[in-house]
């Protein structure tokens, strides 16, 4: 932890940094109760400030967690991921003997869409007695370590996204080439700036990731290739990282616009269940 920032104290909450730059445990805060307009603006401030924060023990129901989450805006619909019956915002995500963990990529949320997500909210139900952490990397520590020579070659390039890895999923599931090409159609590829600036910050962030980046447009696909196997590897870089023990009732807030994140996938055959509900951003610049 950064000596010179142990704790702040901004509207009642306490938040203490996990790491210098990303990553705050929240106190002081009842998600149980609505939230007043001052506290919603400090918890949006500090996550502009450290990209994700930590709640620990909110034993909340299914609405408090989506009154949570449309405190920061509207909420997405995923049209792929498994759905919580009766709450369409809620994905329902869980591993146990039967089913892997599968989240264990660097990523981004949702930057196939044209306008991937602001942030996301994960609630833990249940959880390995060890094992199954979320890692999250720092973004704009990525961009600023890159060095003036890499820097000049993604400065305006643009970096085409897709959701292929939920398109083998699904013909996995015997989703038939016309219900694949009608997603096809609603989602097609899309382009984003391989640096985004934030657009509260104004800081820049490498926007591409391992999951859903296909390539940088304009590029030979050898230099392509090689240029993303380079960007992808800075979120590996344990400096620009936090990592976070999940216990029952515990959530994390993310930035999606600032942060990547890894879920280890080292607890099979045990359980780990969660719910996540995802905040709508905006189109990236």
């Amino acid at each position: 932890m950064n000596q010179l920032v142990r704790s702040l104290v901004v509207e009642d909450l306490t938040i203490l940094p996990l790491t210098p730059t990303i990553g705050a445990e929240i106190e002081g805060v009842d998600l149980t109760r609505p939230l007043g307009e001052a506290t919603v603006s400090a918890l949006r401030r500090a996550l502009l400030d450290w990209k994700v924060l930590f709640f620990r023990d909110q034993e909340i129901d299914t609405g408090q967690h989506l009154a949570f989450a449309r405190c920061f805006g509207e909420l997405e619909v995923h049209p792929f991921a498994p759905q919580k019956p009766g709450y369409p915002e809620v994905l329902a995500i869980t591993h146990d003997e039967k089913s892997r963990g599968r989240e264990n990529t660097w990523h981004s949320d949702v930057t196939w869409r044209l306008e991937p997500s602001l942030g996301s909210i994960l609630r833990a139900l249940e959880v390995p007695p060890v094992g199954g952490d979320t890692l999250f990397a720092d973004m704009y520590a990525a961009y600023e370590g890159l060095t003036d020579e890499v820097k000049a070659r993604v400065e305006g390039a643009l970096a085409v996204h897709d959701f292929e890895n939920f398109r083998r999923g699904m013909r996995k599931r015997g989703v038939s080439e016309a219900e694949i090409e009608a997603f096809d159609k609603l989602y097609p590829t899309v382009e984003h700036p391989v640096v985004r600036t934030h657009p509260e910050t104004g800081r820049k962030a490498l926007y591409v990731n391992a999951a859903f980046t296909r390539y940088i447009v304009g590029m030979e696909k050898g230099e392509s290739d090689a240029l993303l196997a380079h960007l992808y590897a800075q979120a590996a870089i344990p400096e620009y990282q936090c990592r976070f023990r999940w216990e029952k009732n515990s959530i994390a807030f993310w930035d999606n616009r600032a942060s990547q994140h890894y879920a280890a996938s080292d607890y099979f055959p045990a359980v780990r269940r969660m719910e996540r509900v995802t905040v709508i951003g905006d189109r990236p610049a």
